[in-house]
């Protein structure tokens, strides 16, 4: 399973993105390591022509990563139709939550930020948990304030983030492979022992294997 996701949802200017920043301090002193997605709705460009990464993408490289001394940037191709959890299995899977920003048509679950001056909240939102609003909504969701961070991380913590804290993430030929209990529990038993074996492992808390096999195989 990958890391839970969570959509932070609304009209233009309701404040998502600032509500995003009060909750990734709220969530790292928790202890949680959080990663963010941004949906851009228009056409952007990350990458220009007089640029060397465009060069190299122009070339022919399947993906190109910038690098400095505090920050990597990596870019490529969009796949069309490309969906939330090709985007969130594109972070990997070390992060114990993802907050991504908008994507109000995707299947994750949905907090939706609501300011009474923008405008109503939306509507035939699939899977909406909360609504974090100014003004208290005749709706059956459960309600939190523009400033109870603390009660949205506790809504995060206990509903997505603790259910899921293990977690095993297989795929075949790029597609994800379900597991069900037993499975998981077998593979993940088989690996966690094949680790141990070796000469130099202590505790074994994140394990990565990738295989690639030859198409003369």
């Amino acid at each position: 399973m990958p890391p839970p996701v969570v959509c932070i949802v609304g009209l233009s200017n309701s404040g998502k993105t600032t509500f995003i920043e009060k909750l990734l301090p709220e969530l790292a002193v928790r202890g949680y390591r959080v990663a963010t997605i941004k949906h851009v709705p228009r056409q952007a460009h990350f990458d220009r022509p007089d640029k060397d990464s465009f060069r190299h993408l122009a070339a022919g490289s399947q993906a190109t990563l910038i690098a400095s001394r505090d920050q990597l940037v990596q870019i490529r191709p969009a796949t069309p139709g490309a969906n939330l959890a090709d985007l969130v299995r594109l972070l990997g899977d070390d992060y114990d939550i993802v907050l991504a920003e908008g994507f109000k048509q995707d299947e994750a679950a949905k907090i939706e930020v609501h300011r009474r001056q923008i405008g109503p909240p939306l509507k035939g939102l699939k899977r909406l948990t909360a609504i974090v609003t100014d003004e208290p909504l005749a709706d059956k969701v459960r309600q939190f304030s523009l400033d109870d961070v603390k009660g949205v991380a506790d809504l995060l913590e206990k509903g997505f983030i603790k259910p899921r804290q293990q977690r095993l993430a297989m795929f075949v030929n790029g597609e994800p492979l379900p597991l069900a209990s037993f499975p998981r529990r077998m593979v993940t038993n088989t690996l966690l022992a094949i680790a141990a074996s070796l000469k130099g492992v202590d505790k074994v808390g994140r394990l990565e294997i990738w295989l690639r096999r030859s198409q003369r195989d």
